[in-house]
């Protein structure tokens, strides 16, 4: 099933330069515009074309939006459970990729271990995307950048103050910083720090500034994001108890909102628990974007889909804004 091109993968950010981000924010902004513009038998880059989603861990947002996505560009999305096809137990992961390239075009896998999403790409003749591992969540935190991108927020000096664990959406979001330049700090306590190889990389390779603090008031002091996730991940429950105590002084509530700019707004990967790591009051407010950032991980998801498997149709909308771009200028 797999096209004569180069394949490509999105695991994370580490193949990317801060160029190729800015583009998948553009090709972004016209996938969205697409859908709302034109009719939805007008635009279908891959068209005819199969996506394999393995899901070992639960999901709202990730399913809906890629099946969604992978519809309305023309393709059809497969929904396989991780736990029924045993990934790496029942069967290996170099057969389940090795068997799935021979039926699809790609692969989205929502799973625990980072190595096996890993080892899929490594095995799969098809382009493999990572819709969340233990380790990192990158179309999540595409999309959270690109909303901040949209609406004309995103800068060098940005101050994105993440207050919580230093989970995957955290180490995500510090790989992004070892790309694109900005002002990254993480809140967290001592014992819940990001995964430190990614930290290190990611400072080696910076143009951004890096911050990783514990008070989390001081760190919303004059931010322009502030940005949380839940205190207890999928497979954690039975930590729940202790980590409500561990975390109770990093929650995003008016206080803590007053700290920042009076125009910072207020981020969220979802789900969220109300009154736990953000108020009720915070995440309804005037402040949050965080039903826009949930809208967005269609529209970023749909732009790293057709880059994956119609990259013809990718360079050809870049080759056409840079001439659009050219004319502009010219006539200016």
């Amino acid at each position: 099933m797999n096209n004569s091109h180069k394949k490509r993968d999105f695991l994370g950010f580490s193949h990317l330069d801060a160029g190729k981000i800015i583009e998948l924010f553009d090709f972004s902004l016209f996938i969205k515009k697409q859908r709302r513009e034109i009719s939805d038998t007008d635009y279908k880059p891959v068209n005819g074309k199969t996506v394999a989603m393995i899901f070992n861990k639960p999901s709202l947002r990730t399913r809906v939006s890629f099946e969604i996505g992978i519809h309305e560009l023309g393709g059809y999305a497969m929904n396989l459970d991780g736990r029924s096809i045993g990934v790496n137990s029942r069967e290996a992961v170099e057969d389940i990729a090795q068997l799935l390239s021979r039926y699809n075009d790609a692969i989205v896998a929502r799973l625990h271990d980072h190595h096996v999403i890993e080892a899929l790409a490594e095995h799969a003749s098809i382009p493999v995307i990572n819709a969340l591992t233990d380790l990192s969540h990158p179309c999540q935190i595409l999309a959270d950048a690109f909303t901040l991108y949209e609406k004309g927020l995103w800068h060098d000096n940005i101050k994105v103050v993440f207050v919580g664990d230093g989970n995957n959406v955290a180490n995500s979001w510090i790989e992004l910083a070892g790309i694109l330049p900005f002002h990254f700090v993480l809140a967290c306590p001592e014992d819940h720090l990001p995964d430190m190889d990614l930290l290190n990389n990611a400072r080696k390779n910076a143009s951004s500034t890096i911050e990783i603090v514990h008070d989390p008031m001081e760190a919303a002091e004059g931010a322009d994001v502030l940005y949380t996730d839940v205190w207890t991940s999928m497979g954690q429950e039975e930590e729940a108890e202790k980590r409500l105590e561990t975390f109770r002084n990093y929650q995003i509530n008016s206080g803590m909102l007053r700290k920042a700019s009076p125009s910072a707004v207020v981020m969220h990967c979802m789900p969220a628990h109300r009154g736990q790591e953000i108020t009720a009051e915070v995440m309804d407010g005037p402040q949050s974007i965080i039903l826009d950032e949930a809208e967005n991980r269609l529209h970023v998801q749909k732009a790293v889909l057709v880059k994956l498997l119609n990259h013809d149709e990718y360079r050809k909308f870049h080759l056409t804004h840079r001439l659009q771009n050219v004319a502009r200028k010219l006539n200016s």
